[in-house]
């Protein structure tokens, strides 16, 4: 550092500074960085000062902070799949083939029907 080339942003982030602080130097906001960053909140450390060391937006991190709780809510109302859900899925499957099936049969008996027992396909022109 004596020779004046390691000044800036590499001068803070190697002193351990962080890249968050260092000018001219933002870091992406990963998933894995905002969930950090929520934790901290949740573990009692002050909203301001979290975010003025990430260099965001308290309403930033409150938002990050509301979603964060949202999903771990939803997914405590979740219930989870077993063997019975994919048997019910194979059998509601089945079930409306059956039903269609039936449906498309019964409209031939009614075609039939209405034909007086003449051809099931109504009549056709010789082609002589």
């Amino acid at each position: 550092m004596t020779d004046g080339k390691h000044e800036g942003a590499a001068d803070a982030e190697t002193s351990g500074i962080g890249a968050a602080a260092a000018p001219g130097r933002e870091r992406r906001m990963t998933a894995g960085r905002k969930r950090d960053a929520v934790m901290r909140l949740l573990r009692g450390e002050p909203l301001e000062i979290v975010a003025r060391e990430l260099a965001v937006t308290a309403a930033d991190l409150s938002a990050w902070r509301e979603a964060f709780l949202e999903a771990g809510e939803a997914s405590l109302k979740a219930r989870l799949r077993d063997d019975r859900d994919e048997k019910i899925g194979r059998l509601q499957s089945k079930l409306g083939e059956v039903l269609m099936d039936n449906e498309l049969l019964y409209a031939k008996i009614d075609r039939l029907e209405a034909g007086g027992g003449g051809a099931p396909f109504g009549s056709r022109r010789s082609k002589r």
